[in-house]
């Protein structure tokens, strides 16, 4: 690898003080080895195949900013045990149109998080389905961080050592699946 590989985050929360947000620059913080580009989903308009004619701009700048990045990393918080609307909408957007997938073989992992114990199950399992029917290649291991609304001080600054830890090594294992998938599509490229 010649340089770092370049990460697009895609948040699920849209709230202002997001705390998968939070996580997600945390995680950026503690991965120096990979450089994160936040790619922002709430102006998306919602799929809708006819609007495909002329896509929306806003489409357009979204599919381009993923088609760029070597991974994607998605951090999400949970909705009724699922994921929210809006990451959903993000999903079907970067899939389309049909045959030209911006997730086609792009390495990806998952971290789910809400303020109780089991830090978005649902959600995690619920966004790996539609990803590995989009051929996301999924880092394995998962990350579920639970009481996430006491990780973080008054400035959003993660204050538990512990999760700090998890990051650190959950980002270790990012980059060297980035590195694996990336070498394996190279390789393939040069036979």
């Amino acid at each position: 690898m010649s340089r770092p590989h370049t990460v697009a985050v895609v948040v699920g929360s849209l709230r202002k003080d997001s705390v998968s947000r939070k996580l997600a620059k945390a995680f950026a913080a503690l991965t120096p080895n990979l450089k994160f580009d936040f790619v922002e989903i709430g102006d998306l308009p919602l799929f809708d195949q006819d609007l495909e004619a002329t896509p929306p701009a806003q489409w357009v700048r979204f599919r381009e900013e993923i088609a760029v990045a070597d991974a994607v990393l998605f951090v999400t918080p949970e909705f009724n045990r699922s994921v929210p609307g809006a990451l959903k909408n993000a999903v079907d957007v970067g899939s389309r149109p049909y045959g030209q997938s911006v997730w086609n073989g792009k390495p990806g992992a998952v971290i789910s998080l809400s303020p109780g114990a089991i830090g978005g199950f649902g959600a995690n399992h619920h966004l790996r389905q539609s990803l590995v029917f989009l051929n996301v290649p999924l880092l394995s291991q998962e990350a579920y961080i639970g009481n996430a609304f006491a990780l973080f001080d008054d400035t959003g600054e993660l204050v538990n050592e512990g999760t700090a830890e998890f990051l650190r090594s959950y980002g270790a294992a990012f980059a060297a699946w980035i590195d694996r998938i990336v070498d394996d599509v190279e390789a393939k490229q040069a036979a």
